[in-house]
């Protein structure tokens, strides 16, 4: 099983122009360089994943932050962590629940390297509080995964609706099938509209 990750600026440059899709080409132009998102796998970047689920970006990053400077981005310290303490760090009560069933659940990061998509996935949702955003967005980055694309993100489908000039943001279902014109790329294609959102979006304020 050939295993395809992004992982460089120039694995980048080769999937848009392996794409070549007109609207993707016009925004690599405009918004490189293309963060590549990456991050280490890990416990780590799989909590931080869970913290940002349905939440600001800066109320998520806040929350981070403190968990950062309590020591808790290891699985055992975490385990340990009371739950008065976690709510003191701005974790709901469906968040702590979901902190500590990652802490405890002995998931094997390094195996993960090993497995299809398809398998990463089955693995990761079978986790409590861990969807199916989550766990393309841990594939995505810290995975390097070139075709996992997260089709339930919200900023994903504005960006869409505006680059294809859709007539509507388009439903998870509706992505999904979009998406699948964007294959074996699509994690590319999520960083191209991910860089669109974020340019149009600082444009506005200025604005």
């Amino acid at each position: 099983m050939d295993i395809i990750t992004i992982s460089s600026p120039a694995d980048i440059d080769h999937a848009v122009a392996q794409l070549n899709i007109p609207q993707f080409n016009v925004i690599y132009e405009k918004c490189s360089p293309i963060p590549l998102r990456c991050k280490p796998p890990g416990f780590a970047s799989l909590l931080q994943a869970i913290i940002g689920q349905q939440v600001l970006v800066a109320s998520a990053a806040a929350i981070w932050e403190r968990i950062q400077a309590a020591g808790l981005c290891r699985a055992a310290a975490m385990a340990q962590a009371s739950t008065e303490d976690l709510a003191r760090l701005g974790l709901s009560r469906p968040k702590i629940r979901y902190a500590k069933a990652l802490a405890l659940s002995g998931l094997d990061y390094e195996g993960l390297a090993a497995l299809s998509d398809a398998e990463v996935l089955s693995r990761l949702t079978a986790i409590t509080g861990i969807g199916r955003w989550t766990a393309e967005v841990y594939a995505l980055q810290a995975l390097g995964r070139a075709d996992v694309f997260p089709h339930g993100d919200l900023a994903l489908q504005e960006a869409a609706r505006q680059v294809f000039h859709l007539p509507k943001r388009p439903s998870e279902a509706d992505m999904r099938a979009l998406a699948e014109n964007w294959a074996p790329f699509r994690a590319v294609a999520a960083r191209l509209l991910w860089a669109y959102y974020k340019d149009h979006k600082s444009r506005e304020g200025i604005g």
